[in-house]
């Protein structure tokens, strides 16, 4: 994915003929901080920031007034706080983000079935077929972004073009708060002059080769040979790139489209150094893990974690099940064992993670199930739907694993969310001198 703070910026509503542009792409605007003054209206106007107050904690998100310090996400908390000593820091809540998104998501279905979600604040809509219903697709672009503000005071930026990768990159240049019609006739015009690491698929490591080449924008990089982009970054990420620079996206918006994964990482305010410990930071994740994978109606075939070390080493491990799961146990059970077969010997460990892939449809699943097992298939995990329920219905922390009693708020810094945190007190931002 590209960066999309390279992207030049005209907040606003930049129209045009937008026959043909049946591609939306709707991205909300500093989604967590948004959510969060949304929740706290007296930090309106203030710089936000959500994430980690500890010494190692990192920006998860950050409003348009913390960015102007020039705060960003993934930035180390200590890096923030001097660039902005007035930094209001608020503790993650990704229950609330899922609920917003849930919401934004049913707005976007109103409109079309065709919503390809990409993450919690960003999806694509094909708006081909609806058209004879709402207006052009300006105008269904505005009809969303009216009732996002309307039924839920969030703002949002709308993208829309022939293709999906130019409507994500004309959402991204008018935030926040904006409209951007991509015409077919003014595609090259917008596209060609951007800098090539806005594109999507450049990142750091195949920035690097295109910028020995001279590459530096789209343009240059549309106008250079396949065979030297394939000498430079590889040919499958050659052809794609050269696709994109050139205005050729033949990927159609899925509604049926599969996360390629559900994961946790958590950094811990201090070195973990004994097993258990370890084990009680897995148990935390895979239950994190295992409930979204529910929330979200998949179950995971393979299950993996990441450690890493004091010195920042960092290591990744895998495991395919014989069964997918969405089962908290069985998650845990197989990360303990992936953990002990690094045979580590009194390490320093900064950074545990739980990751669920290999995803597919839970009642798909539980059909072939089914057909394998008759009668005789595993048997469901009736205390994870308790939960569930309990969850649902009183909110976080209602029941846990007891091994986890007394340790809600230990460490949880960065990367992950701590939902233990008591949320009923009110965040006051610092004084001057703080």
């Amino acid at each position: 994915m590209g960066r999309s703070g390279d992207l030049p910026r005209s907040s606003g509503e930049v129209d045009g003929d937008d026959t043909g542009c049946h591609i939306l792409h709707v991205d909300m605007d500093a989604f967590f901080a948004s959510v969060e003054i949304r929740a706290r209206p007296e930090l309106r106007g203030l710089p936000v920031v959500v994430g980690g107050a500890g010494g190692r904690g990192v920006v998860a998100a950050a409003s348009y007034e913390a960015r102007k310090f020039g705060v960003r996400s993934a930035m180390p908390m200590g890096q923030a706080l001097r660039l902005c000593p007035q930094l209001v820091v608020v503790p993650p809540n990704r229950a609330a983000y899922t609920e917003a998104s849930r919401a934004i998501m049913r707005i976007c279905t109103d409109v079309t079935p065709l919503v390809e979600p990409l993450s919690l604040d960003e999806a694509f809509l094909d708006v081909s077929g609806a058209v004879g219903l709402f207006g052009r697709p300006a105008e269904i672009a505005r009809l969303i972004r009216r009732r996002v503000f309307a039924e839920h005071q969030l703002t949002c930026s709308v993208g829309i073009a022939p293709i999906k990768s130019v409507a994500k990159l004309a959402s991204g240049s008018c935030k926040p708060d904006g409209l951007r019609v991509v015409s077919r006739a003014g595609l090259f015009d917008f596209l060609h002059p951007l800098p090539v690491t806005a594109l999507w698929g450049v990142g750091q490591r195949t920035a690097e080769p295109l910028r020995r080449l001279g590459i530096r924008t789209v343009g240059e990089l549309a106008g250079t040979s396949l065979d030297t982009l394939r000498r430079a970054v590889g040919t499958a990420s050659a052809d794609h790139l050269h696709a994109l620079a050139n205005g050729r996206d033949e990927r159609e918006v899925n509604p049926d489209h599969v996360e390629k994964s559900i994961s946790t990482d958590r950094t811990l305010a201090t070195d973990l150094l004994t097993e258990a410990e370890v084990c009680r930071e897995l148990l935390r994740g895979s239950g994190e893990v295992a409930e979204r994978l529910r929330q979200a109606g998949w179950v995971a075939r393979t299950v993996g974690i990441k450690i890493r070390f004091a010195d920042f080493t960092t290591v990744t491990r895998v495991r395919t099940l014989a069964e997918p799961t969405d089962v908290a146990a069985v998650v845990y059970a197989e990360t303990v064992n992936l953990y002990r077969s690094l045979a580590l010997d009194r390490p320093r460990i900064r950074l545990v993670g739980v990751k669920a892939e290999n995803l597919r449809r839970a009642d798909e699943a539980t059909q072939l199930a089914l057909d394998l097992f008759g009668d005789q298939r595993p048997a469901a995990a009736p205390t994870d739907r308790v939960i569930d329920a309990l969850t649902a219905r009183f909110g976080k922390p209602v029941v846990g694993p007891a091994s986890l009693l007394g340790k809600q708020s230990d460490g949880a810094v960065a990367g992950g969310f701590n939902r233990s945190i008591d949320r009923s007190r009110p965040v006051s931002p610092p004084t001057g001198n703080e």
